[in-house]
């Protein structure tokens, strides 16, 4: 069962923007009540969730985020706003943590009135082709020193690894080992598995795991948008 609140939290450049707005747009099919994203990550400039943002409206999804998104200002301003939708208990948040243990840093403002709610869920995004999680060990390192920052722990690991445009149904597959392993060691369940969209139906009919496979739909880069 989703979490009212949903916080996806990884290594540089796992792809948890990507995996938190599609996140959102699922919640927003499925869901009854108001859909909001919370962009709280200050260190990442290339995949941002304002670039997003006339789609999300669109969909009728909120977006809050911090005034200093798309300049690149390293100043970890976070708007009011997104108190307000911690406290809200008819809005179901997603919530895009920055990356790593910096990033993770403005979470811990929030931490208190989170775990107070109680209705969440802290989301580990990893991918095994990114250089510094290659390893299930190197993955655990990361991830315990953003918990460790944010003062909240993991309760599950979404599987993200990838090769970007020339990733193939078999190399998400063979992530699962390395993915099950992470969430062994982190003493967490795997909760789903991400695919790029035209992969899925290729991947449904040979997926281990039935329910557990995500498609996301890519956010392109800010500079392969057009002018």
């Amino acid at each position: 069962m989703e979490r009212r609140i949903t916080l996806f939290a990884g290594h540089y450049g796992s792809g948890k923007t990507n995996i938190a707005l599609n996140y959102a747009r699922w919640l927003r099919r499925r869901a009854d009540g108001p859909v909001a994203v919370a962009d709280l990550d200050i260190v990442n400039p290339y995949f941002r969730t304002k670039d997003s943002a006339a789609e999300l409206a669109s969909e009728g999804i909120e977006l809050v985020v911090s005034d200093f998104a798309n300049s690149n200002v390293d100043f970890p301003a976070l708007p009011r706003e997104t108190y307000a939708l911690v406290a809200d208990r008819t809005t179901r948040v997603v919530v895009d943590v920055g990356g790593d243990d910096r990033g993770a840093l403005a979470l811990g403002r929030y931490v208190d009135d989170i775990r107070a709610d109680g209705d969440y869920d802290m989301l580990a995004v990893v991918n095994a082709s990114r250089p510094l999680t290659r390893t299930p060990g190197d993955a655990v390192e990361v991830l315990r020193e953003i918990e460790a920052a944010c003062r909240l722990p993991f309760t599950g690991i979404v599987n993200n690894t990838n090769l970007g445009q020339a990733t193939t149904a078999a190399d998400v597959v063979a992530s699962l080992p390395y993915a099950d392993e992470v969430a062994r060691l982190m003493d967490v369940p795997l909760r789903f598995t991400c695919c790029a969209s035209p992969l899925f139906a290729e991947l449904a009919t040979r997926f281990p795991r039935k329910g557990s496979l995500f498609p996301i739909d890519i956010q392109k880069l800010y500079y392969q948008m057009e002018s």
